[in-house]
């Protein structure tokens, strides 16, 4: 077996449902090749079984024990020994068949759902992505791993067929026909539990994406006293996805219940015919045998078939809805045929508000707006095409779209103000890019300011982080975004509001030790706080508009006398006063 899940899962059709599973049968091919052998293999041998038997019978009566009786007793053993073996191998196959697909169809809609950025959750509620990975990917895959033993079934019944009409018309007639008509009957529950599936299937992506929504926002229903009405939604919705799944089990069962019963009938109505046909002597004893062998026999063939159609009618229902997510249009599309990367030390332009990031230079971008001075910060990160209204951002005069995106990841790093924090071994959630040695994760987070974050852990760097870092306050969770952001490394790093949440004191830290770590790197801090301003090389100022207005030193700015100077003390002024009610809240 490959190892799972495969590096790439390719590019696939976004057509129709029926083509993306066709073209995973393609990519998978080698693996359903041979569990259709080794499946083959299984139910033909499976098939000679009735046979034998029925040749073993006549053999016994007519000569009684001996050798001819071995002979068939022989060949007997050798079926079953090739029904043990060939069942081995055609389980492993199913199921690799069903990871290959499963997994595949995973990574897709997992590596639409980063690429997309915001695009997906503006056109999906969060539960239908959610499901696509728990629930239909799955059901995709469970297509796949029935697809060997089902063409095994239909070549097993189509031999097994042709024997019984070859032996007597009549019967065979009966045996050949009446099963496929069982199968037609059991197949027109099909459509119906279809869409019992499909309504239940919309109910439960509905019920996760509301209680998402209500985890997510647990804080804020504690503070205004909405947890009763905000669960109690839930317990509805609860309970209709509950009465859906009781209209799909009521279908189920009927279904489940004439497999049985449609089967026992027409098995019941061969024994009579053929007990008939043995007395008139038409037929011999063991091939009455071999007769009603069959009869049970080619139940499970189309047992398989009509297992094979629910499956297959569940995984068109699962494909439609991993097409929702896959048809998303990203936010930042990958170029066709992107443009030659323009050599390291360029200037990173944003042309809409005439910001320009100088090569090796630390500067802070301030705004009476700290909004506006966030949108144009994160638009130098190329989040979201939309937001650039027509005006490129461009790294050394080519436009950050037309670039290879896993390239500019690299080079352009945004770190926005609230960092999300992922649960695990606190060195390995630090170490983003996974090459960080021991030394350098200790001085990021020397520089973040956040040894108390590691002194915490029982087992500093090794030890666990939780879940969103919950463990944390909202200052450590800042400072150790901060430090994840500094180990990037990049050629260009956009710090927004990094201290917002820090005393004073911290910030003031912070604020010298990230300068002197990025000195000579192309940086720029979004802050209007003059703790921060004091250490850059360059304050760029931004109108309410969010264009730039001015740019120079931060004490050239406080004590210049234009309108511009007096602009930038008026928007360093509230910050200064903001900064010295907490540096007096911190001493008291």
């Amino acid at each position: 077996m490959r190892p799972l899940p495969l590096p790439d899962p390719g590019t696939p059709p976004l057509s129709s449902a029926a083509r993306l599973l066709t073209w995973q049968a393609w990519r998978q091919r080698d693996v359903l090749t041979k569990a259709i052998v080794a499946g083959s293999v299984s139910l033909m041998a499976s098939a000679a079984s009735p046979l034998l038997l029925g040749g073993a019978v006549d053999s016994g009566l007519a000569a009684g024990f001996g050798s001819e009786l071995l002979v068939w007793c022989g060949w007997m053993l050798v079926a079953a020994v090739t029904i043990v073996v060939s069942g081995v191998f055609s389980h492993t196959y199913d199921v690799e068949n069903w990871l290959r697909a499963s997994f595949s169809f995973t990574t897709l809609v997992g590596q639409k759902a980063t690429r997309s950025g915001h695009a997906v959750t503006k056109k999906l509620p969060t539960g239908e992505v959610v499901a696509a990975v728990a629930n239909d990917a799955l059901r995709a895959g469970d297509m796949f791993a029935m697809t060997g033993r089902f063409v095994g079934g239909v070549l097993a019944y189509v031999a097994a067929a042709g024997y019984l009409l070859w032996q007597d018309l009549t019967l065979g007639l009966v045996v050949a026909l009446g099963i496929p008509v069982v199968g037609g009957v059991l197949a027109l529950l099909v459509r119906p539990l279809q869409r019992r599936q499909q309504t239940h299937r919309e109910s439960v992506g509905r019920l996760t994406a509301l209680g998402s929504d209500t985890v997510a926002g647990l804080r804020i229903l504690r503070g205004i006293g909405g947890e009763d009405v905000f669960s109690g939604r839930y317990a509805r919705q609860s309970q209709e996805v509950r009465r859906r799944g009781v209209r799909v089990a009521g279908v189920q069962s009927v279904l489940d219940g004439l497999q049985v019963l449609l089967p026992g009938l027409l098995g019941a109505l061969v024994l009579w015919l053929g007990a008939r046909a043995v007395v008139r002597g038409d037929l011999t004893a063991g091939e009455l045998v071999t007769f009603y062998g069959y009869t049970a026999f080619l139940a499970w063939p189309v047992q398989m078939a009509t297992q094979m159609l629910q499956m297959t009618t569940n995984a068109l229902v699962s494909a439609r809805k991993i097409l929702g997510v896959l048809r998303v249009t990203e936010a930042t599309p990958q170029a066709d045929a992107p443009a030659a990367a323009p050599p390291s030390g360029s200037d990173l332009v944003d042309h809409a508000s005439g910001l320009t990031l100088r090569p090796g230079r630390v500067a802070a971008l301030v705004c009476p707006d700290p909004d506006v001075a966030a949108v144009v910060a994160t638009r130098l990160g190329r989040f979201d095409d939309e937001a650039e209204s027509g005006t490129p951002v461009t790294l050394g005069g080519v436009p950050l779209a037309a670039l290879d995106k896993e390239a500019l990841r690299h080079r352009v790093v945004v770190s926005e103000a609230t960092g999300h924090l992922f649960s695990g071994i606190l060195g390995e959630e630090l170490d983003a890019r996974g090459r960080a040695t021991e030394a350098e994760l200790t001085a990021a987070i020397l520089a973040a300011d956040a040894q108390d974050v590691l002194d915490s852990l029982p087992g500093g760097l090794a030890g666990e982080l939780p879940e969103k870092g919950r463990s944390l306050s909202g200052g450590q969770r800042q400072r150790v975004a901060l430090a994840r952001a500094l180990l990037t490394d990049p050629e260009i790093l956009v710090l927004v509001e990094p201290t917002s949440a820090v005393d004073a004191h911290t910030e003031a830290r912070i604020a010298e030790r990230v300068a002197a770590a990025r000195r000579g790197r192309t940086t720029l801090v979004v802050t209007a706080s003059p703790l921060v301003l004091d250490h850059v090389d360059d304050v760029v100022l931004l109108s309410p508009e969010g264009s730039v207005v001015t740019t120079g030193t931060h004490a050239d700015l406080l004590a210049r006398g234009d309108d511009a100077g007096t602009r930038y003390r008026a928007v360093v002024g509230r910050s200064l006063a903001d900064g010295h009610d907490t540096l007096e809240g911190a001493t008291r």
